[in-house]
């Protein structure tokens, strides 16, 4: 069960899910990563986040039940997207982990609907809170989950922005299948039961 989250206590990993606050960014490819650390916190019973690092944060223990417990904090940064770094950096220095125990989990225009991508470091891909991200954490090389939500027939920037900050074009089913499925694969890589690509 989890408990609120508490700066004394240490942290194994920090999972962030990118998006950007407020209704009318709800249910819209962009916002993906908040929709899955929405699902890990009802699945792992982590109750309330709080606000904090400007963002909402959330911690307790997961793990199969009598097996060894895992302590992750999960974090919504409230900053819009494109500033991310700035909760999510913070939060990652007062929990003082490495960069290979922090989870960034986001929309990736360039893998097709429905795949997943899980690695260590890697580019940008203009992906502006990824960019965020390396300001934040003075690297690039943290960990992210690339969650595949595809991309308008036109590439210039203004058909791409309408596309991952409009609607889902896919049925509410397949968008939950594609949220629990990438929330499993989180799970299972806080749970040390899959490695991030180019970690080893």
């Amino acid at each position: 069960m989890g408990r609120f989250f508490s700066r004394s206590e240490p942290v194994d990993w920090l999972i962030v899910g990118l998006g950007n606050p407020g209704a009318g960014y709800e249910s819209t490819p962009h916002n993906v990563g908040f929709q899955v650390i929405s699902e890990l916190s009802r699945r792992w019973e982590l109750g309330r986040p709080k606000k904090s690092f400007n963002g909402l944060i959330v911690s307790g223990r997961v793990g199969p039940l009598g097996g060894p417990a895992v302590r992750v904090a999960l974090l919504e940064p409230l900053t819009y997207m494109n500033e991310s770094g700035s909760s999510a950096g913070p939060a990652r220095g007062a929990l003082k982990l490495e960069l290979d125990h922090v989870l960034v989990i986001h929309d990736e225009i360039d893998l097709p609907f429905g795949q997943l991508q899980a690695r260590l470091g890697g580019g940008l891909a203009g992906h502006n809170g990824l960019k965020s991200l390396r300001k934040g954490f003075g690297s690039e090389d943290f960990g992210r989950l690339r969650i595949g939500v595809g991309r308008p027939a036109a590439t210039d920037s203004a058909s791409v922005s309408d596309y991952v900050l409009g609607r889902w074009q896919q049925s509410d089913a397949e968008v939950n299948a594609l949220v629990a499925a990438a929330s499993d694969l989180a799970e299972q890589i806080v749970l040390g039961q899959t490695a991030l690509s180019g970690s080893g």
